[in-house]
């Protein structure tokens, strides 16, 4: 029997968390797999430490997402070395972040313990769920007071988690230090911030917007690495994933960035107080017409969208009042799926929200392990020929726009 041809896959923010599961899951699968990272350094730890689990089939590219240059040099590279791409999975460093703080809103909404039992059922101590609401929530900070870009937090929660540790005498001041995401959100008085954060009492009591602003400078730079980036390495690669007997493209995104919403979503409801469905009705129009999709009328929505957030218009024409950006972002993203799926028959193209899972950005406080995490990207990379292309999953199963 002849022996089967390599396949060779790039994978996009794989320096750690669940792009690096991804990794390390397509070379245990046989795959020939190049990790970027707009970092080297930091790339290239990561590849040690695949390489030290006994891995040898990776191999490391630096990669900027949001320079053109940076994507013309890999493609560049995987032609001179491979000759075709079998595997493309794009991943935004903020996709695991964003979808952290989206439990966040959901304790301000409906209280801590709705959050528990609908969301960590095997947590049946309130206050257990309020420390772990703490620890997602000093992690956001952590970045915020830093200046990140970054996006805001959820005052209901960071103060539930600030009592139990006030009744239990635990630590108050365990900032930790990560990496924040392209979230598009910063703080503009940090003093003011700490100020209110050291009294317990007045953290329920904070007016977020008078601290921290969305600058439309971030705006622009959260639709450039989490909808631009994508796209200009999926146009980069699609010649040499023309060139593949399977081609797989897998954008990992986000259920924020959903069309529709239901009350069978991993992490979000379809409720008149959802804070970031967009609800604009024209925008949703324009990216639930499948059939007339193209990538010039998803333009005209990301910039109809910077406009009005220009104008200060957000609220007044129903976008997204909180992760604006991010949200519109992964609803593009959803959206050019779809169209490349239509445009490029014979590629298997699909995005998916990975879920709630357990990174360093949340203290291991999701629901999901990184490896379960990362074995819904993987599953559409290794997809057999036939299989669906042109969907958006929710982990395992198809779920709608």
């Amino acid at each position: 029997m002849a022996e089967a041809a390599t396949r060779y896959a790039v994978v996009t923010g794989a320096n750690k968390g669940i792009g690096l599961e991804i990794c390390r899951q397509l070379a245990a699968n046989g795959v020939r797999v190049v990790l970027t990272a707009r970092d080297e350094k930091r790339g290239l730890e990561a590849l040690e430490s695949l390489k030290g689990s006994g891995l040898s089939n990776l191999v490391f590219h630096q990669l900027d997402v949001g320079d053109p240059a940076s994507i013309s040099s890999i493609a560049d590279f995987i032609k001179a070395q491979f000759g075709k791409l079998d595997i493309l999975t794009t991943l935004s460093e903020a996709t695991a972040k964003m979808e952290n703080l989206l439990l966040l809103f959901y304790v301000r909404k409906e209280g801590p313990r709705f959050t528990g039992e609908k969301y960590v059922r095997n947590i049946e101590i309130e206050e257990l769920i309020a420390f772990i609401v703490y620890l997602i929530t000093i992690d956001a900070m952590s970045a915020i007071l830093r200046g990140d870009r970054f996006t805001s937090c959820c005052n209901g929660c960071l103060k539930a988690g600030r009592e139990y540790f006030l009744r239990n005498g635990g630590p108050l001041n365990s900032w930790k230090v990560n990496n924040a995401g392209i979230g598009g959100t910063v703080v503009t008085d940090p003093d003011a911030l700490r100020s209110r954060i050291a009294s317990a009492e007045a953290v329920g009591k904070v007016n977020w917007k008078e601290i921290m602003i969305e600058p439309f400078e971030l705006v622009e730079e959260c639709l450039k690495i989490n909808y631009y980036g994508p796209k200009r390495m999926i146009e980069a690669f699609i010649p040499l994933l023309q060139l593949s007997d399977s081609p797989r493209i897998v954008n990992v995104s986000s259920s924020m960035g959903k069309l529709q919403l239901h009350s069978k979503d991993a992490l979000i409801e379809s409720t008149e107080q959802n804070i970031f469905n967009i609800k604009n009705e024209w925008a949703k129009a324009v990216l639930s017409d499948a059939e007339n999709l193209t990538e010039e009328r998803v333009d005209e929505v990301l910039n109809q969208f910077l406009k009005d957030f220009k104008e200060g218009l957000l609220e007044a024409k129903s976008w997204p009042s909180n992760l604006s950006a991010y949200t519109v972002s992964k609803a593009a993203l959803n959206a050019y799926t779809r169209i490349l799926a239509r445009k490029y028959p014979t590629l298997c193209i699909n995005c998916v929200c990975p879920g709630f899972v357990k990174t360093d950005l949340n203290y291991n406080s999701g629901i999901l392990t990184i490896e379960e995490g990362a074995e819904s990207p993987v599953r559409l990379a290794l997809l057999p020929d036939g299989g669906p292309s042109g969907q958006f999953f929710v982990r395992k199963e198809v779920s709608e726009f």
